[in-house]
């Protein structure tokens, strides 16, 4: 029987991949502690397992000479055999726990060794499970995500990664970014019940969530042509995306919206709703905050390089436009850019002006709606939805189009 275990465990050990000397070990480990507490052992045991036939056998610690003055244990200890004779019913329990629990420690570090290189990348899962405080999520079959979503007043040492807003319901498919993957070999836990929980831990509040959908979504994005330089988020409200272009014909903010708004559409969907505005990003601060308060029209707008400090002007009309409900734009604007911004409309921005520096006209801030549109007109009479190039009144597409004279003569296109 003995020898039909340990053929059993070395079978075992060879289809999980564990070390079966390192499975021993630990078996002996455990049936000491048990043995010290079934047969009332006030020193301990020690077992051992025969690596030949499996025979277990138990040797009480009997201490020999006398104890340490200052710490009170004893130093050298005399084995006495106490085996009983049931050993073999004991090991097998033992055994069959100690292998779940190496399995499970050993499935975490393969989890962590392939996901903790993978911090950052965009995750389709499936939900399984809903709590309170967290949300299971299905990779793939033996990979389990966390999204948590925690009450912060009452734990306010766990995440929050859930969008105001969200609820998630059985087999429902999600995507979300990885943002932590927990060591299992830690010493210390870093969170609660760490040890019960998925070791990958998903967001989606992240911001690079927004620019991971963006590069699904926009081949430009993905390729590396179009650029998104800077995010700023209220999950599940309203997010702002600064991009530029790499290619001088290609207009960065109408690759990212796509057709009728479709590829921009496709990532509102993906966060339920949250309100995404696309704007153009600019080196020179003036235009970048001026594009960053759109929908709103700014007149000027006054940079403090040294306190980070933008004075904007904008005509009395746009003011709350430019503001936004309780702040949320010139809040959202401001992280954008990274500068702070205060907006004042002309009525009261007179004195401001009469000591203005340097001041940026309004037609060199923001676009009137037309002026910056590319003018083509197609047969079907709905006009080019780009932006025009610099000193053109036509974006790269059509600009060459323009300046090739058509002939009336149907027999000159032959």
């Amino acid at each position: 029987m003995a020898s039909e275990m340990m053929e059993a465990l070395e079978l075992l050990c060879q289809e999980k991949h564990i070390d079966q000397l390192y499975l021993i070990d630990r078996l002996e480990q455990s049936l000491a502690k048990s043995y010290t507490d079934v047969l009332h052992l006030p020193f301990g045991a020690r077992v051992t397992i025969d690596r030949q036939t499996g025979r277990v056998y138990v040797y009480e610690l009997v201490p020999r000479g006398e104890e340490d003055p200052e710490t009170g244990e004893y130093s050298e200890f005399d084995e006495v055999d106490v085996t009983p004779p049931d050993t073999s019913r004991i090991a097998a329990q033992h055994a069959k726990a100690e292998i779940k629990a190496i399995v499970r420690n050993a499935a975490r570090v393969q989890i962590y060794e392939e996901f903790s290189q993978r911090v950052g990348d965009i995750i389709t899962g499936t939900v399984l499970q809903t709590t309170p405080d967290f949300t299971i999520i299905k990779i793939r079959e033996g990979v389990e995500a966390e999204l948590p979503h925690f009450d912060q007043r009452r734990f306010p040492e766990e995440r929050n990664e859930r969008p105001a807003g969200e609820r998630y319901s059985h087999n429902q498919r999600i995507r979300a970014i990885i943002i932590d993957v927990r060591d299992p070999n830690a010493t210390q836990p870093a969170v609660r019940g760490e040890r019960q929980r998925p070791p990958i831990v998903v967001s989606r509040t992240h911001p690079d969530l927004l620019r991971r959908l963006f590069e699904l979504e926009v081949p430009e994005v993905y390729d590396g042509i179009v650029e998104v330089r800077s995010i700023a988020r209220e999950p599940g409200v309203r997010s702002k995306v600064a991009v530029s272009s790499n290619d001088s014909h290609l207009d960065p903010v109408g690759a990212c919206v796509g057709p009728k708004g479709s590829r921009v559409r496709t990532v509102v969907s993906e966060l339920r709703g949250e309100r995404v505005d696309v704007v153009l990003w600019s080196d020179d601060p003036a235009r970048r905050v001026a594009a960053a308060l759109s929908p709103a029209r700014v007149s000027r707008v006054i940079i403090d390089d040294e306190n980070s400090y933008a004075t904007v002007i904008v005509p009395d009309d746009q003011l709350s436009l430019a503001i936004g409900k309780e702040g949320q734009n010139a809040r959202l604007a401001a992280r954008l850019t990274g500068l702070h911004i205060d907006i004042k409309n002309e009525s009261l921005a007179a004195g401001v002006l009469r000591d203005l520096s340097h001041v940026v006209a309004e037609d060199d801030l923001a676009d009137d709606g037309e002026s910056h549109r590319c003018e083509y007109v197609g047969d079907n009479g709905i006009q080019c939805r780009n932006m025009a190039r610099p000193g053109s009144r036509f974006c790269g597409v059509h600009e060459q189009m323009a300046d090739v004279e058509v002939s009336s003569d149907p027999d000159s296109l032959i």
